[in-house]
């Protein structure tokens, strides 16, 4: 297992589609394990494949708390296959965004097709938290970022505000 460099907005690999996987291999399990350590190194609740350049239908997701059993869920090319009616509103952040939390209104459930790390295709009813990760990350395997909620103007000025913090890290921007 090893720790991956986490690629960051204004990168465009993050507005690419990535590929379903056609079979699950070793390569596929290792780039699982991977994603969890690099997800859980980075604080994070969700990571997928393209956020380490990697443009493969995968990503993991664990939302368990701080002092919570892990609760680790790896998904192999994630379909939504329903969406609910109601939907709630939660502050997102996004690795992929450092520093940066917008409120994302989104289906409250949702209902996912997918492939376990195991090869099996299975179904899950989500909602809350999971609901709202899961349909981030599977937005990520589109191309589709939080900040694309946003006015151009708005989203210009985050990647801007990004990109000067990367060039000069020591420096804060207010």
């Amino acid at each position: 297992m090893s720790i991956k460099d986490i690629i960051t907005v204004p990168d465009d690999t993050l507005k690419k589609i990535s590929s379903p996987i056609e079979n699950v291999g070793d390569k596929e399990k290792e780039l699982i394990k991977d994603l969890f350590e690099t997800m859980y190194n980075s604080n994070g609740i969700g990571l997928a494949a393209v956020q380490v350049g990697i443009l493969k239908r995968i990503l993991v997701i664990d939302i368990s708390g701080k002092d919570e059993k892990k609760q680790p869920l790896s998904f192999i090319n994630p379909v939504i296959k329903t969406v609910s009616d109601e939907t709630s509103v939660y502050e997102e952040g996004c690795l992929s965004i450092p520093n940066t939390f917008i409120e994302i209104e989104r289906p409250k459930t949702c209902e996912v097709e997918f492939i376990d790390i195991n090869g099996k295709v299975k179904n899950l009813k989500c909602d809350g938290l999971l609901s709202t990760c899961l349909q981030h990350e599977i937005n990520h395997l589109d191309g589709k970022l939080i900040i694309d909620n946003l006015s151009k103007l708005k989203r210009d000025l985050i990647i801007k505000k990004i990109s000067k913090t990367q060039k000069n890290p020591n420096r804060i921007i207010v």
